[in-house]
């Protein structure tokens, strides 16, 4: 086995074997002892090791057991090897001026604990083994590189569903203004998304509007299908569709009303995670976030019964998500608004909007942009260790 490339643990065979030689002198001995502190007679005064049955100074063991891990460490398996256990027998004294061959022999292999059982063997220059021994050692894995940021493999390609509401349009600006192309996926405000990507358009930034019905697989799987078509691989999608809030007490909620949330918020999370993840995995990369929301911490707010359920649905479908697609290096994220500035609080009156701004430790409600600002950052870089986590833009009113 050549010392010039070292093998992975996956390389390393069983019967592999490594060795190396090594001449003991009288500087090994002197730096062993003022290493160890082990000045034994035995080893450093020859006039005393005369008086003994080895009649002559005896070079410690442990100095030449020593050269064992030198080669595990350095030749077989190499870096980031690690002893869990050994077993030696010292069978016959090692003199100064020996030259000692040292020899390891993989024995066994176990996968899943990347355990290498080991047979050792040291020679002098005569063949006479002086040590024979087994030792199990630990392979550690390779450090994976940490990405430093958006590179060949991280598509800055982001799908906004949703993108022609409040939110949605603030999220296309944000993540156009970072550098991402962006996909406009609407259901039915088709003006203000065309709108929209002319308006990103002219700035300088790639953008295209498309119609989607969350609620149908192959609407779902074209819009994914098309965005790769015209940008190449999807990095980045954003789903922050939702049903209009018609609040209504529970003698009068039909379970439709409740369906209806379901389908938009998890339904339609289910059929764009099937359309873009495979391709994510595939890349190594992938951003997904969902614009949740605050009635899911506290008191439910009366009457809202059906987007509640909705959004809870949707935050519990993206914490499960994010634990399995994590190892495939896809993130998985949810930002919770507080009230927010947009069409779906059209309907509540003026001075009620006020009353509950003034209970907000930051006296306002949100904008669209706060809740953008939260979105650029889940997918950026800085956002690589965060996922199965919630950030919440209240200004401050509900804190967990």
């Amino acid at each position: 086995m050549s010392s010039s490339r070292l093998k992975s643990f996956e390389e390393i065979q069983v019967g592999d074997t490594a060795s190396l030689e090594r001449q003991i002198t009288q500087a090994d001995v002197n730096r062993f002892v003022e290493l160890t502190g082990d000045d034994n007679r035995l080893h450093v005064d020859r006039a005393y090791a005369e008086t003994t049955p080895f009649k002559d100074i005896v070079v410690h063991g442990m100095l030449g057991a020593s050269f064992l891990s030198t080669l595990i460490g350095t030749r077989l398996p190499g870096e980031g090897a690690v002893w869990v256990s050994q077993s030696f027998d010292f069978l016959h004294p090692v003199r100064i001026d020996d030259t000692l061959t040292v020899t390891c022999t993989v024995r066994a292999k176990h996968e899943r604990d990347r355990l290498l059982d080991l047979d050792a063997r040291i020679e002098n220059q005569w063949k006479k083994a002086v040590l024979t021994g087994k030792g199990t050692v630990r392979v550690l894995p390779a450090a994976e590189a940490v990405p430093d940021g958006p590179a060949a493999d991280r598509p800055k390609v982001a799908i906004v569903v949703g993108g022609g509401g409040g939110i949605g349009r603030a999220v296309s600006r944000r993540l156009a203004a970072d550098g991402h192309a962006i996909v406009v996926a609407y259901r039915s405000q088709a003006a203000r998304a065309n709108a929209l990507v002319t308006e990103l358009q002219s700035s300088g930034g790639r953008a295209l509007g498309l119609k989607v019905d969350l609620t149908d697989e192959g609407s779902v799987s074209e819009l994914v299908s098309e965005t790769s078509r015209t940008f190449g691989g999807v990095g980045v999608v954003v789903h922050s569709a939702s049903p209009p809030i018609h609040p209504t007490a529970f003698d009068d909620l039909e379970w439709s009303e409740v369906s209806a949330h379901l389908e938009a918020e998890v339904h339609g999370a289910f059929l764009l995670a099937k359309a873009a993840v495979p391709a994510m995995k595939v890349q190594g990369y992938g951003r997904i976030v969902a614009i949740t929301s605050q009635v899911l911490d506290g008191a439910p707010t009366p009457k809202w019964t059906a987007y509640t359920v909705g959004k809870a649905a949707l935050a519990a479908f993206a914490r499960s998500l994010a634990v399995e697609l994590g190892p495939a290096g896809i993130t998985v994220n949810c930002v919770s608004p507080g009230m927010t500035e947009t069409a779906l609080i059209g309907d509540i009156p003026e001075k009620m909007r006020l009353v509950l701004a003034r209970q907000v430790p930051l006296r306002r409600l949100a904008t669209p942009e706060d809740v953008a600002a939260a979105v650029g950052f889940l997918v950026s870089p800085e956002a690589d260790y965060i996922t199965g986590e919630t950030i919440r833009v209240n200004g401050g009113q509900i804190t967990l």
